[in-house]
């Protein structure tokens, strides 16, 4: 007479869907809870009324004008750059793409120490700039320059693997057609990458709409000029929770609707990377 095993491979199979379930349960529920107690600490009228306090109102407007500033820069360089990369190969290009993608993994404190040795008024470049009357360190200017080192390899590195990713025959009619490298890439290589620069402009928004370490570092935290809103947070900690705890919920709206752009982005990037491409290269020439 055999004896059932104790447990079989149908057991196995039952409880396997209740421990997927259980396991996402907890992760889900690690990393809500925060967001959660932050929410709910206050009572939403108060929490509404946090955003609108002097502090709070300041530093949007100081977090609002860098990182555009800062943005509008990555594009206009960072876009060019990516797409030379992407379409260039030589010897020493992995180590410029390494070097593109150092600050990624590099602390943001490191990276605000090294911007205030370099660009600071006793820095590397200290003294040239003080002799052309330019003084960066503890200065709005400084909070871009943070914003551009720390956030643009996000939009270089996602820009670049947009570019890779085209199919380099459709540029190559348009250069036969007479369309120089410039319009090639205006009028050809952007507006089919547009779904991926847009999901990587998105992402690197948002980083810097989040930076902290290297700001605080090189250009300070003074209300009203160059206290982001990252570093509102950080001084309104000891001073006025309540209102420290408002701007936090504030940042984390902005960054779920930047990343819930980017998902949109990318989404309409792969499906134009996967749908037929009919593209007339004949507006591409020059008139």
């Amino acid at each position: 007479m055999s004896r059932s095993r104790p447990w079989s491979p149908r057991v196995g199979r039952a409880l396997l869907p209740v421990g997927v379930a259980l396991l996402i349960a907890v992760v889900l529920a690690f990393l809500l809870l925060p967001i959660v107690a932050l929410i709910t600490y206050q009572p939403l009228h108060d929490l509404i009324n946090g955003f609108g306090t002097r502090v709070a109102t300041d530093a949007i407007l100081v977090s609002l004008k860098t990182n555009t500033i800062a943005f509008a820069i990555t594009l206009v360089l960072g876009t060019p750059f990516a797409y030379a990369l992407a379409r260039s190969r030589f010897p020493a290009r992995s180590l410029v793409i390494t070097i593109v993608e150092l600050p990624l993994v590099m602390p943001p404190a490191v990276a605000g120490l090294g911007l205030l040795i370099a660009f600071g008024r006793f820095g590397l470049l200290g003294h040239t700039l003080s002799a052309l009357g330019i003084d960066l360190a503890f200065t709005q200017a400084a909070v871009v320059l943070a914003i551009l080192f720390v956030a643009s390899p996000f939009y270089l590195r996602g820009a670049i693997a947009a570019f890779e990713a085209l199919d380099p025959t459709l540029t190559d009619v348009a250069s036969t057609l007479g369309a120089g490298p410039v319009r090639r890439m205006l009028r050809v290589a952007v507006p089919l990458a547009a779904g991926g620069l847009g999901a990587a402009g998105a992402i690197a928004f948002a980083r810097g709409v989040g930076e902290f370490g290297a700001t605080i570092l090189f250009a300070g935290s003074f209300q009203g000029t160059t206290q982001t809103l990252p570093l509102a947070v950080y001084s309104l900690f000891d001073a006025n929770l309540d209102q420290a705890i408002a701007i936090g919920v504030l940042l984390i709206i902005v960054s779920a609707a930047i990343l819930l752009t980017a998902k949109l982005l990318a989404r309409s990037w792969t499906s134009s990377r996967t749908s037929p491409s009919r593209v007339d290269l004949s507006i591409y020439a020059p008139s």
